[in-house]
């Protein structure tokens, strides 16, 4: 049962992925609108953990009809980054570059010319994978991105491939992820992190978004041995269909005492920028599983 259920996954993923290639742009801009209208009833679990993440965000003065329409709109911004992540193998040089403003993108060039390396650490947001084509097409610099294993491993693999095909190199999150990113970090290319989920466990307590929870020590810790930029990054997608890469300033990694309290120092602060970051578009923000303590409490089906 288990191995027909992963063969029917990765069949979905893959048959997604050429359907989404040959829509006619139209029709393949309708899907968010769809998806929006949609997924919330058919993932009534995954609709309250969304409220929930809304919530945080958009404060409790905020009405439960604003919620509800923002959770909405997440669900269609996930279905956006999947539908154009797929298309993205179609798109020239050209249009990559038309499709993207990045007005501080001076932040990552300083930050390679000094020689070390630039991460940079995202949220589950908009559409980054217009950005890292489009910084491995366009501006040629090699880019490197840190995934999550996906079961059944051909669908990982598929995954890794797709990406490759993007000019990202892959690296698999676990046990041998930090010597990799660091020695792409040594090699002074990009490397992009995820960092507003602890998927891993074992993170460093910080208060996000209002609430006490754990987010990824690594950021802070590659930033520390390496001496690579860190920057605070996400790309929005814009209504015109195009996209706005910002670019915070470099956050603070200097060493001020022992390396356990600069951690925790550093991902404070990195998650106070993540948070400034999300609720620019709350509705983008297309995380779906648990991220506080509190979110392990019985989510109560419709």
């Amino acid at each position: 049962m288990l191995k027909l259920k992963n063969l029917a996954v990765t069949f979905f993923y893959k048959s997604g992925a050429s359907i989404a290639r040959l829509l006619p742009k139209q029709l393949a801009a309708s899907v968010p609108i769809l998806a929006a209208v949609l997924l919330p009833s058919i993932l009534p679990t995954k609709k309250k953990m969304v409220s929930r993440h809304m919530r945080r965000v958009m404060g409790l003065q905020v009405s439960e009809q604003e919620i509800k329409k923002s959770v909405g709109q997440a669900f269609g911004s996930y279905a956006r980054y999947w539908i154009e992540s797929f298309r993205l193998p179609k798109e020239t040089g050209a249009k990559l570059e038309a499709g993207i403003e990045v007005p501080d993108y001076h932040h990552v060039r300083e930050g390679l010319e000094k020689g070390k390396g630039v991460i940079l650490a995202l949220p589950h947001l908009g559409g980054w994978e217009w950005a890292g084509f489009w910084m491995a097409t366009v501006k040629k610099v090699p880019i490197s991105v840190v995934v999550e294993p996906l079961e059944p491993q051909k669908l990982f693999d598929w995954f890794v491939k797709f990406r490759s095909e993007l000019g990202m190199n892959v690296i698999p999150l676990g046990p041998s992820a930090g010597a990799l990113v660091a020695a792409a970090l040594k090699r002074n290319e990009i490397v992009c992190l995820l960092s507003d989920r602890d998927i891993s466990g074992g993170g460093i307590k910080v208060e996000f978004l209002g609430e006490e929870t754990t987010l990824p020590g690594g950021p802070a810790l590659l930033s520390i041995r390496t001496g690579a930029t860190l920057l605070p990054t996400a790309v929005y997608f814009k209504p015109n269909g195009s996209h706005l890469g910002i670019v915070r300033p470099p956050i603070d990694t200097s060493r001020l005492g022992k390396v356990s309290a600069d951690v925790s120092r550093i991902t404070s602060d990195l998650a106070e920028e993540l948070g400034h970051l999300i609720s620019r578009a709350p509705d983008q923000w297309h995380l779906m599983q648990p991220n506080w303590p509190t979110d392990h409490e019985p989510v109560d089906k419709d």
